[in-house]
């Protein structure tokens, strides 16, 4: 008996890879305070048609944060959200059965976006049993 755990023992891969190491891995943070170097390569890039959800990527900073700071540096922001138009696109995409993200996604736009205004709208929601796949 003792000589068959002992070779089983033997066949197990080295179980301390295994383990926790002592020192976590480190995970990028976000950087806290934008140097003015940042806040001038922000600028610059949502002047040369980057929207706020890629510089908020890039810089690893939230969007608010991004419009904050293109709002504080006097930048007049591009019409965001949905125009009419797109509204009623979105309206009957959705009735086709598209999810919001993939609306958002044809539109460039938060499906948050997309819900808020098939709401306004009075489009009744469906619930997640009733998503097609």
């Amino acid at each position: 008996m003792a000589d068959t755990l002992g070779a089983l023992w033997r066949k197990l891969p080295n179980l301390e890879s295994f383990l926790p190491t002592k020192e976590p891995q480190q995970v990028p943070r976000a950087i806290q305070r934008p140097t003015d170097k940042h806040i001038s390569d922000i600028v610059a890039e949502y002047r040369e048609g980057a929207t706020i959800r890629q510089l908020a990527i890039k810089h690893r900073i939230g969007r608010e944060t991004v419009s904050k700071i293109l709002k504080q540096s006097g930048v007049t922001m591009r019409r965001t959200g949905l125009t009419p138009e797109q509204v009623e696109e979105a309206v009957r995409l959705y009735t086709k059965g598209w999810s919001l993200a993939k609306i958002g996604n044809r539109f460039s736009v938060d499906g948050k976006t997309v819900w808020s205004r098939l709401t306004d709208r009075g489009v009744r929601m469906r619930e997640p049993y009733e998503r097609t796949s």
